[in-house]
């Protein structure tokens, strides 16, 4: 065989080739985009709100010294139920036993000083009043010189008296400033409750948190008999929430068990985290959020991990729509005012809207929707019940044009029902 007939030959297999990829993309075409299949129909719906968050005790108190010293004694340990009042810690009171004798032993100094000066202050007040009574009985029995001394003792001797009561006022709020440090050495219960966190041991030294309230923490009591879960919530979803919610929360700690709560309070300011991932300065805003749980497990322990559930709206047997099927086309400027919108902003404006199948062919549709549930939209305009629409794959809908001829996907319905998930 020469050469030019095997080069004739090459050309002719690879014409072949290409010919049967024309053909076989015609067919495919004419067959039309595999997709599938859902009519429009009615459903009860919930919308939700998910959020992560921790198990807290309504009441929680955290105690801290007042004072600094060493811990001498404990009485209690992490997990004892205890009762307001009961002796829980004792910081070594030596230095505030001697404070209080020093105190006590000025306020006596000051009580015998003032003894004094009163004395003092009588017998000056009972010289002036015989030197006013000689003055009168006979003007020369005393000079005025001799009166005017008289009553300058009596002033100085009253200002005395007058300073020691100041003094032993002052003694006594000694007293009394050395008896309460001296009773801040004895911690005690400050109510009902269950010890849930012990932070130092018999030995360590209590210091005052005066910048930090973990750097002084003691130990914490909480009255577990009402929990909450607290949790954050993105600002684009906390505007959907109200008091009075209806919750599911998730303890993971009790991975078989749900339990029922209801939304008692949503923050008004909001909680600022630095995003880290990013490496950048955009910040997330959340707001935290409390749920009261009806029905808590007996053995529940504060921060607990949890997910909750907030239903925040319901409706039933709406028309619904896949949340897959919704998808968004541009518009061309038909009207003064899409003209004006894409004249300023740039952009064609984008309409919501579905792909209805009519006679093997799609055709976009602008849908106006509500609220979402977990795997179908609430459908207010635009579609009427069991119209058929395009409910996926989410690729074929991307790629979806008017006019597009479509065929029901041979992909089972479990399988499908996964994909979309």
């Amino acid at each position: 065989m020469s050469k030019v007939s095997k080069v004739l030959i090459g050309i002719g297999g690879v014409a072949l080739v290409g010919g049967l990829i024309f053909v076989s993309a015609s067919a495919k075409r004419e067959r039309g985009t595999e997709v599938r299949f859902e009519n429009v129909g009615r459903r009860d719906l919930v919308a939700a709100v998910t959020a992560s968050g921790k198990v807290q005790p309504k009441t929680k108190v955290d105690v801290s010294p007042d004072i600094t010293g060493r811990i001498t004694r404990l009485a209690a340990h992490e997990g004892d139920l205890v009762k307001k009042g009961q002796f829980l810690l004792q910081i070594d009171p030596t230095i505030y036993e001697a404070g209080l004798q020093r105190a006590e032993a000025n306020f006596a100094s000051a009580q015998a000083a003032l003894v004094q000066a009163r004395a003092s202050r009588d017998q000056a007040a009972r010289a002036l009043e015989r030197a006013k009574q000689l003055k009168r009985q006979n003007p020369n029995l005393i000079s005025d010189e001799q009166l005017e001394q008289a009553q300058t003792s009596f002033n100085v001797a009253e200002a005395v008296a007058n300073s020691s009561q100041h003094q032993v006022d002052q003694a006594r709020a000694g007293v009394q400033e050395s008896r309460d440090q001296l009773a801040k050495t004895r911690i005690v219960a400050p109510m009902d409750g269950r010890i849930t966190r012990l932070a130092v041991e018999e030995g360590e030294m209590a210091v005052p948190g005066n910048f930090s309230r973990d750097v002084g923490l003691l130990l914490t009591v909480s009255d577990l008999s009402v929990i909450q879960t607290k949790v954050n919530v993105d600002e684009t979803d906390v505007v959907r929430i109200h008091l009075g919610d209806s919750v599911e929360v998730s303890i993971d700690a009790f991975p078989d068990t749900n339990f029922v709560g209801r939304v008692t309070k949503i923050a008004n300011s909001a909680l600022l985290a630095q995003t880290v991932a990013t490496g950048t300065n955009d910040r997330a805003v959340d707001y935290e959020v409390e749920i009261t749980l009806e029905n808590p497990p007996a053995d529940v322990r504060p921060d607990l991990s949890a997910t909750a559930r907030i239903v925040t709206d319901t409706r039933k047997q709406a028309l619904s729509i896949p949340i897959i099927a919704l998808t968004v086309r541009e518009n061309t400027p038909v009207t003064p005012e899409t003209r004006r919108d894409t004249a300023q902003t740039g952009k064609k404006k984008e309409t919501e809207g579905v792909f209805i199948v009519t006679n093997g062919k799609a055709t976009f549709r602008a849908v106006h929707v509500g609220i979402a549930g977990d795997e179908y939209f609430e459908v207010l305009d635009g579609l009427r019940e069991h119209e058929q629409i395009v409910a996926g794959p989410y690729q074929a809908i991307r790629d979806l044009k008017d006019g597009t001829a479509v065929r029901a996907s041979r992909q089972p319905a479990d399988t499908a029902k996964r994909a979309r998930s």
